[in-house]
């Protein structure tokens, strides 16, 4: 099934030496030439490398002797896997899930150190041994013989089920389409039908359910998600090479696809507080993101904007379905729901990382079109639908992030303006404010559907599902707060004395403590917690401690507990000489790594 290629993509193959592949010259044997994997290579479940340009481990020495030795180990260690294992069609070749070269920006998550592995939770991220790439520092994994009696086809199937069930419900409570558009339908589709977002939805399902059954053997259960996490690397790159091209229009299909995985890798390496990757798969999505919505506006005449050009790229992912002949129930194909829903965690991504950067969002120049009302329609991308905080919240952080940015400039070239930086950050101030005052008075309650018989069906689901979504309001409440927190600093610098602080600091505890009930919702408001914490007074440090403490195993609050991790090097050097200087990106910065607390 050519499910990564959609259309006019079938001549579309990398140049390939005129002799056969480098990995049979390697290995001096025979190739046929095929492309972009040769039957050899195909047959031996090893990575066939096609390039015009000779790779650098063949170098006539010892790295190509060490390349040698590799391949030679990952022709046996496969042998008993070949059998029955299934390929990826695409096009008329084949090429295998597990095998494929890794990019510059795609890089298996690393063991986080600061996991504690004397619990049980988490003794399961104990390091494995793993063989070096000749090519890259990049672990390969080596696996073990299987010996398990159930069928390759049965555990996928059992961790796409508990993927559905368990697990996207816990990363994305407030994520709840209606069954009548479709539900999370997509999802199951796209698992289905492609290999990329397949494999990016094994990986994060093998290291929860390893979590769930504690299993005793730690190694193996860490082994086996690291094994899931390369396979879907490798198919996101394979993927890659085929839409590699002047224009993303014939291959949209398949970009959607790996945009959505590269999203879904993403949380996972996140979950794991692996962060050493975060800037890279997140700089590849962003760029996806914006070739797609360029090729949506191809053809405008002038500049389209951006909500038309997402609404073009809509339209081309279509058509939509119809749920039930004879009745107006329009459901969105799958490849349109996951573009919706990938964009929104895109530009909070995007958006959180410009805090840490102190650079503008790269998307802020789309924030206004994609996120805003305009004449009392809906706008395109409805944040709090898919992450709990309201369009405007987000957008002011957006708005403060950018003009951080610009403010870090003006200081370089030492021609800061004080009177322009207070008239920009009053203006954003205002409307912060203005909305916060609104949603306080008259809190938005998400619209439920009206009584049907499908409530009998789904009367003890809705009454679980339903209760994050109500939390909305509140969720947005401590954004805000946030934002108000963030904007002060950026202005006036490090005063956690300071009146206006410290009020927004105790609104958001009180809101997390007395009137957002579910504790595990915490996870969704990382980011706030953290602005809040690092400004946060000696005496609240202990409610705040215990507030993260309650929450484990810490293998699966992950973000959380480095919100805290954050606020512990804060409060130890609040006394600091050099605390009058910090600002909330030296906090949210640590050795060097993008930390993304989403």
């Amino acid at each position: 099934m050519d499910v990564e290629l959609p259309r006019g993509s079938r001549h579309s193959t990398p140049p390939k030496p005129s002799s056969g592949c480098w990995t049979c010259k390697l290995r001096r044997k025979k190739c046929n030439g095929n492309s972009p994997i040769c039957d050899a290579c195909a047959e031996l479940k090893i990575t066939c490398y096609y390039n015009e340009v000779k790779p650098e481990w063949m170098d006539g020495a010892s790295r190509q002797k060490a390349m040698a030795e590799w391949l030679k180990g990952k022709v046996k260690e496969n042998a008993h896997r070949r059998r029955g294992e299934r390929s990826v069609n695409i096009s008329s070749d084949r090429i295998s899930a597990a095998e494929a070269p890794t990019g510059e920006w795609i890089v298996l998550p690393q063991r986080p150190s600061s996991m504690n592995l004397t619990t049980p939770k988490c003794a399961l991220l104990k390091a494995v041994a793993v063989n070096p790439c000749p090519e890259s520092s990049t672990p390969l994994i080596r696996r073990e013989a299987d010996c398990t009696l159930a069928s390759k086809d049965s555990r996928e199937s059992i961790l796409t089920i508990f993927y559905l069930e368990s697990v996207l419900p816990f990363l994305f409570p407030f994520y709840q389409p209606s069954l009548l558009q479709g539900g999370r339908s997509w999802i199951l589709e796209m698992i289905i039908s492609s290999p990329v977002v397949r494999q990016a939805t094994l990986c994060q399902s093998s290291y929860y359910l390893s979590l769930a059954r504690g299993t005793a053997n730690y190694d193996g259960a860490w082994e086996m998600v690291l094994a899931q996490t390369r396979d879907a690397f490798a198919v996101l790159r394979q993927s890659l090479h085929v839409i590699d091209g002047p224009s993303i229009t014939e291959h949209m299909h398949g970009a959607v696809r790996i945009m959505v995985s590269i999203m879904q890798l993403q949380r996972f390496e996140v979950a794991i507080n692996s962060f050493n990757n975060c800037q890279a798969h997140l700089s590849a999505a962003l760029a996806l993101f914006q070739q797609l919505l360029d090729s949506g506006g191809a053809g405008a005449v002038g500049l389209a904007c951006p909500s038309s050009s997402f609404d073009a790229v809509i339209s081309r992912l279509g058509p939509s379905s119809w749920l039930l002949l004879g009745q107006n129930v329009q459901v969105p194909s799958a490849e349109q729901a996951a573009f919706r829903f990938s964009s929104a965690l895109l530009i909070l991504d995007d958006i959180i990382a410009s805090t840490v950067l102190q650079e503008p969002p790269r998307l802020y120049e789309y924030h206004r079109s994609l996120l805003s009302s305009f004449d009392s329609t809906e706008p395109v991308i409805n944040l709090g639908a898919s992450v709990g905080c309201q369009n405007w919240a987000l957008l002011r952080i957006g708005e403060i992030a950018a003009l951080d940015a610009w403010k870090q400039r003006c200081k370089k070239a030492e021609n800061l303006d004080i009177i322009q930086l207070v008239h920009r950050a009053t203006s954003i101030k205002d409307s912060l404010e203005a909305d916060l005052a609104r949603l306080e008075t008259n809190p938005v309650i998400l619209p439920q559907d009206s009584g049907s018989l499908l409530d009998v069906f789904t009367a003890d689901y809705c009454q679980q599902s339903q209760a994050p979504a109500t939390k909305g309001s509140l969720v947005t409440q401590v954004w805000a707060h946030a934002a108000v927190i963030y904007l002060f600093v950026v202005v006036s610098g490090w005063q956690p004395a300071s009146v206006d602080v410290r009020y927004h600091v105790g609104r958001i505890i009180e809101l997390l403590t007395h009137q957002i009930s579910s504790a595990a919702l915490l996870r969704t408001m990382v980011w706030p917690f953290c602005v809040a914490g690092c400004l946060a007074e000696p005496a609240q440090e202990p409610h705040l401690r215990g507030m993260v403490e309650t929450l484990q195993p810490l293998s699966v609050f992950g973000t959380v507990h480095k919100a805290l991790e954050i606020m512990e090097n804060v409060w130890r050097s609040r006394d600091a000489g050099t605390a009058a200087n910090r600002d909330l990106a030296a906090c949210f910065r640590i050795r060097g790594d993008l930390v993304l607390l989403v």
